[in-house]
């Protein structure tokens, strides 16, 4: 009977394992083939929209969410600068992941105080595109996976396309055309470089700061990206991003 039991055991055992292998299976190809779609398409919307919209009708607080897609060349050069400027400027050389900066923000949240993130833009489409807010491993797991897809099966230009068009720039703003509406009156591709310093400014923290109200602290902020964006090279540095380093495994 002792014997049976456990057979009846390992059986079980044996069949929820290949379930879960054959779901992740799933999960997997899945996810390619979402992330090669969204190479060609625009992404009709993100998962940090969907969660906003949730959360104000948890809190009985409508929300107007804003966003209209603009393709690459309907952007503002200064604003794809001044992004990777403020963000990541380090984007045309990783793979996904800067290494040095994920290790210098563990040391310093070692230390305490604040937490400092250390996510690159691709690590944030992955998250807001795709994932849910928080910092559970299970996200953060999942971060690094859809992290790796996109950067194996979009280019450095495609990628930096749908986070201009998917970032967050205040309550229910989202994207560079509703974020040039809201904020100037002006559309993505007239940007100054000026506004466009600003909106990467309050990228950190789009619900607390404000570029058409910039506090001492965003024009500081602005005022530095700016001095970044001289020192990247700006349509230069544009004009190397699909020539740049690609992913050791990309095929």
């Amino acid at each position: 009977m002792a014997r049976s039991t456990g057979s009846a055991k390992t059986s079980m055992l044996r069949s929820l394992f290949v379930r879960l292998f054959k779901a992740m299976l799933w999960f997997a190809a899945g996810s390619v083939l979402v992330v090669l779609v969204l190479r060609f398409i625009p992404p009709p919307g993100s998962m940090l929209m969907v969660e906003r919209k949730i959360e104000s009708w948890v809190d009985g607080k409508p929300i107007d969410l804003q966003r209209s897609w603009r393709p690459w060349s309907e952007i503002s050069n200064e604003l794809k600068i001044a992004v990777i400027a403020g963000e990541d400027q380090k984007f045309a050389e990783h793979w996904g992941f800067d290494i040095g900066a994920i290790q210098a923000a563990f040391a310093h949240n070692e230390r305490g105080g604040s937490i400092r993130g250390a996510s690159t833009i691709s690590q944030q489409v992955a998250k807001n595109v795709f994932l849910w807010s928080g910092r559970s491993w299970l996200r953060k797991g999942l971060e690094a996976w859809f992290t790796l897809l996109i950067e194996t099966l979009w280019s450095k230009e495609r990628i930096l396309e749908v986070y201009l068009n998917s970032a967050e720039w205040d309550t229910g703003v989202f994207g560079a055309e509703a974020a040039a509406r809201h904020h100037f009156g002006s559309s993505a591709k007239s940007l100054s470089r000026q506004q466009a310093s600003l909106l990467a400014a309050v990228l950190p923290s789009p619900l607390n700061w404000s570029a058409s109200r910039p506090s001492p602290y965003v024009l500081r902020r602005s005022n530095w990206i700016r001095r970044q964006m001289s020192q990247l090279g700006g349509d230069d540095y544009l004009a190397r991003l699909n020539h740049s380093r690609q992913a050791p495994w990309a095929p």
